[in-house]
């Protein structure tokens, strides 16, 4: 699910919940991804989000897509 580009990992997550707060599921989501990288010697460079509306795939509704891009260290 990641793009190996020199020095750099390239990661997408797609977020269920249209809120990211302190009772988001997002949150979690979003930490074990860092987490991950970080315990591969990687850390979080560049942070990308988009939202889509009205989405009409499995489950439906809104989605935020998080492109993260991590750095070797």
């Amino acid at each position: 699910m990641g793009i190996t580009m020199n020095q750099y990992v390239v990661l997408q997550v797609t977020l269920k919940e249209k809120l990211i707060g302190t009772a988001s599921k997002n949150l979690k989501e979003l930490e074990d991804v860092i987490n991950a990288q970080a315990a591969k010697g990687y850390r979080l460079h560049h942070t990308i989000t988009t939202a889509s509306a009205n989405s009409t795939g499995f489950g439906g509704g809104d989605r935020i897509q998080a492109t993260m891009v991590f750095e070797k260290l």
